[in-house]
């Protein structure tokens, strides 16, 4: 099936986002222009948000890994569609560039992940212009001695990191998340390492070694061998970096992002847009199967250089708790969750939150397409029915 269609009761005062993450297995054949698409419906049949509606696809580097797209409803100043309490509709598709997916790829199952968050309106009207200059300078790395952490394999168990320098080894065809707290007023820095295989000429690397290739030997080439990107807290994309690898070490950084800013979601790029939010932002580093073509299939080292400036501002006024409760903001638990690594616990929204309070208020129900059978699900407690899903095989399309 190409289409997925979800329902959601929403309030008037709300924003809504929800992101749909597809999972190909690790073998899939995938081509540039596969993807995922989702949107949020008025009854209609109205696209809430145009703007909203986002497409991810696998792009040059053309390896299967975890895809999310997010979309939204929102409310505001200057928003006319989609305003009102009622029932809206969410639907995900499989995409090529020419629309619906009908190539032989359709025949292989991806796994679908979803999340959905609330965000409610200010207590008070509240400005719309977004911030002013700030620091876009490319900034200095953290150096020092690496300390290692290994990643997750989604956002669902993604490992906690704080400001400093972090590695692991990660395999060909392998992605790794990460997940760090990033608080109001505070700048977030990523650049990713990629140490160089056994026998390359450059001898100072230091991967652990591909097998087969040996001094002097043709060394081969990957382009967009090493991908990096990173999300914000309801998941939406907010930069993404890649690099082709050679057996020599790379490197690859994040372009300079804003100080997280509730006004950012009133500029004029996507990159300062996505910066809006206060709480956990995911890395996901993936690394290309066509690494192992050419340099043997021996993990890599991988080093991330990870640094938060700035000291925390006070939050807005929200005139309401968000669903999940701690997904717009940073509490001390979370600081403390990075520092020890932990990883995102599947049920209790995005990472230790108190899992059951209030997940009535906003329900999605899961359909496999407009009038079949139908699943409830609480918005605290989506996370652990689409793990059910997962290990069950019953959400693929």
């Amino acid at each position: 099936m190409g289409q997925r269609f979800y329902r959601l009761e929403l309030k008037a005062s709300e924003n809504a986002y929800v992101s749909a993450t597809a999972v190909p297995k690790a073998d899939a054949l995938v081509s540039y222009a596969d993807g995922v698409e989702v949107s949020v419906q008025d009854s209609d049949g109205n696209n809430c948000s145009p703007l909203d509606a986002e497409e991810a696809r696998f792009g040059s580097s053309e390896s299967p890994r975890p895809i999310t797209a997010t979309a939204a409803r929102r409310v505001g100043p200057g928003e006319k569609s989609c305003t009102g309490a009622g029932t809206y509709y969410v639907l995900v598709e499989r995409t090529r560039s020419s629309g619906t997916i009908r190539s032989a790829t359709a025949r292989e199952d991806w796994d679908l992940e979803l999340h959905v968050a609330s965000e409610p309106a200010l207590r008070a009207g509240g400005g719309t212009t977004p911030p002013g200059a700030w620091d876009s300078a490319s900034p200095v790395p953290p150096s020092g001695e690496r300390t290692p952490r290994e990643g997750g394999t989604s956002f669902n168990d993604a490992r906690g990191l704080e400001k400093g320098v972090w590695g692991a080894d990660i395999k060909p065809g392998e992605t790794l998340f990460y997940r760090v707290p990033v608080d109001w007023g505070q700048q977030l820095s990523v650049s990713a390492e990629l140490g160089s295989s056994s026998g390359s000429s450059s001898g100072g690397g230091v991967g652990t070694g591909a097998t087969g290739a040996g001094p002097g030997r043709d060394r081969g080439y990957v382009s967009s061998a090493l991908v990096t990107s990173l999300h914000n807290p309801v998941r939406a994309q907010v930069e993404d970096s890649d690099t082709a690898y050679d057996g020599k070490q790379k490197s690859s950084s994040l372009k300079p992002l804003p100080p997280v800013a509730y006004e950012n979601r009133f500029a004029l790029t996507d990159e300062v847009t996505a910066m809006r939010f206060a709480g956990w932002y995911y890395v996901s580093v993936h690394l290309s199967p066509d690494v192992a073509e050419k340099f043997g299939d021996a993990p890599l080292d991988l080093t991330l250089r990870v640094d938060v400036e700035g000291s925390p501002r006070p939050g807005p006024a929200y005139a309401g708790t968000p669903r999940p409760e701690d997904d717009f903001g940073v509490s001390e638990r979370d600081a403390e969750a990075a520092q020890r690594g932990d990883a995102a616990a599947a049920g209790t929204g995005n990472g230790g939150g108190d899992g059951g309070r209030d997940d009535k208020l906003m329900a999605v129900i899961a359909v496999g397409g407009i009038g079949t059978g139908v699943v409830l699900l609480g918005i605290l407690g989506a996370w652990m029915l689409i793990a059910r899903w997962r290990a069950g095989a019953a959400a693929r399309f």
